[in-house]
């Protein structure tokens, strides 16, 4: 059983979530709190295996309570946000700082249409459960890698793909490739619309290369790092990025497999694909398609990944090159491209 721990200010939000939770047989609501200070005493008293946390709340807010829940009793925390600019700049913050994951509110604050994302939020708690949150509140470090390592990179192309987890790995791996490295960067991770231009603004006040939401058309150049819209698949065409309205593909766009498959078939060998912590086994066909051109291939390990469904699946295709620890991915890749 799954016995989690409901935060929200609202008494009728605290009652939606608790209903949706409690109609699946594996997860027991042990107890509700409607502020940050109770959720903090609550998450000491109950022991909760998963926690969902409302941002915007009186006396103190999620992300407040976040960061002395992750100190002090690390468990996942998954954050039900506003589906506003405001709120995704907040849940960016908050996954950052150690939250597992987010379910964005449907309609606002207080959601009248929860039910719409029932099956995620169920599925987001489940894999709370089974996750290793270690590397969400334990720091790793990663090599900075200096300025004039990283020459002779313009000619290849770099695409990575994430998914729970990401948004932390992402901010160690970015900020550790230097001003100098020239291959341009495509990023898939795994965000709703709305979200993805507000997690670009936040990684580019952090890298030392610029960080953009992806445009649809967009020359693809050097140096520079370009995040896949949320709501649209990201794929290469003739050296610029296409966008693509079709169908999510494993349940999610954007998704890893089309930037993966596109990019293999366009720059063929200097294709290096990075696979990172995330659910399920999206990338796994693109990594198969980037080998069969001759391209290189980095998956996080397992002890380092906050959910190790993505590396794992990259890893049964026999045709990774390296297993990596997150604080070692950078230097990887910018080894690779200059290889």
């Amino acid at each position: 059983m799954i016995r989690v721990l409901v935060v929200d200010d609202s008494a009728f939000m605290r009652k939606v979530i608790r209903d949706i939770l409690e109609e699946d047989p594996e997860i027991e609501v042990v107890g509700t709190a409607r502020n940050g200070i109770q959720a903090i005493k609550l998450v000491r008293e109950l022991k909760p295996d998963v926690v969902t946390m409302d941002v915007e709340m009186p006396k103190m807010n999620g992300i407040e309570a976040l960061e002395i829940i992750m100190k002090e009793n690390p468990v996942p925390v998954i954050m039900v946000s506003a589906y506003t600019r405001e709120g995704a700049g907040i849940t960016i913050e908050a996954l950052e700082k150690g939250a597992f994951d987010f379910v964005p509110k449907p309609g606002g604050p207080i959601s009248l249409n929860m039910h719409r994302v029932k099956d995620i939020l169920l599925e987001k708690v489940k894999a709370g459960a089974l996750a290793n949150i270690e590397p969400l509140f334990r720091k790793i470090k990663s090599k900075k890698i200096r300025k004039g390592e990283a020459k002779e990179t313009r000619d290849k192309i770099v695409v990575i793909g994430t998914s729970t987890g990401g948004p932390r790995a992402l901010s160690l791996v970015l900020p550790s490739i230097p001003e100098d490295f020239e291959a341009p960067i495509l990023v898939v991770q795994h965000m709703p619309k709305g979200f993805t231009e507000s997690f670009a603004k936040r990684l580019d006040e952090v890298c030392r290369l610029k960080v953009k939401e992806a445009e649809d058309g967009e020359l693809i150049e050097p140096g520079k790092i370009i995040i896949a819209k949320g709501g649209k698949h990201m794929e290469v065409e003739e050296g610029r990025i296409k966008l693509k309205d079709t169908p999510p593909l494993h349940g999610v766009k954007p998704a890893v497999d089309p930037l993966f498959i596109s990019a293999a078939r366009h720059y063929g060998e200097k294709t290096v694909g990075v696979v990172l912590t995330g659910m399920g086994k999206d990338g796994k066909l693109g990594v198969e398609e980037i080998k069969r051109h001759g391209g290189k291939v980095i998956v996080q390990d397992r002890e380092t990944s906050v959910v190790f469904g993505m590396p794992k699946a990259a890893i049964s295709t026999g045709k990774v090159d390296e297993v990596l620890p997150l604080g070692r991915i950078a230097e990887g890749i910018v080894r690779m491209v200059r290889e």
